[in-house]
């Protein structure tokens, strides 16, 4: 069974994530590390995809600057994100070659991680056929942005836990006008924590590895040092 090495980097900026990633991609593809899957929190954010619509994000950088939110354009697929703190956002590193080499089969396989994670704390979510992400009563409490670069995975999944959903107002979530919800707001009195230990155990079984949790590394630790 493959190992893939979880860890858990808590509150962190968004481009300190994203350099880690690449420098994660960049080993992955040599060999030189196994799958990784980084869980993170990040302060309030706004991502733009490669192929989002400027339109989508509804105030300006200055409107943005006073609301505390940072914004950044990014190579993943998809459109407009918010992450911000209560959110456990999920960037996987995964060789496909070692599991699936199917984009489509990968983000099924991302959906049944979330599915199975907010199911575990008593929340019945599911697919809406011709959209990506999880969905629960029509209202989107997971959102799905990835990169596929040699068969080596990027970016990820960003699941509301207790996220404040005001800060939804600044966009067009994902280019789409549904609503979006969160665990807490449907009941699911749940830590970020408690949440993430769930989606680790969980992503282990949907993609069958076994999943090593470094708890709480941060970047200025030895093996992840910039």
């Amino acid at each position: 069974m493959r190992n893939c090495q979880v860890l858990e980097l808590g509150r962190t900026g968004w481009a300190d994530a994203f350099e880690l990633q690449r420098r994660l991609v960049a080993e992955r593809k040599e060999g030189r590390i196994p799958d990784h899957l980084l869980l993170v929190e990040h302060p309030h954010t706004i991502t733009l995809g490669r192929n989002g619509q400027p339109d989508n994000v509804l105030a300006g950088e200055d409107v943005l600057a006073r609301a505390g939110i940072r914004l950044y354009h990014t190579d993943r697929g998809g459109d407009v994100t918010y992450h911000g703190p209560g959110q456990l956002v999920g960037y996987p590193i995964l060789d496909l070659r070692d599991w699936r080499r199917d984009v489509g089969s990968y983000v099924r396989a991302i959906e049944q991680v979330l599915i199975l994670t907010v199911g575990e704390f008593g929340i019945d979510a599911g697919r809406i056929p011709g959209l990506t992400g999880v969905w629960v009563d029509g209202r989107k409490i997971a959102a799905i942005g990835v990169h596929i670069s040699r068969w080596v995975t990027s970016h990820g999944f960003a699941l509301n836990v207790n996220t404040d959903l005001r800060y939804f107002q600044y966009i067009v979530p994902c280019g789409l006008t549904r609503p979006v919800t969160s665990m807490a707001e449907l009941g699911a009195a749940a830590t970020l924590e408690e949440v993430s230990r769930s989606l680790a155990a969980h992503f282990g079984r949907v993609f069958d590895c076994e999943v090593l949790v470094d708890g709480l590394a941060t970047l200025e630790s030895e093996n992840l040092i910039l």
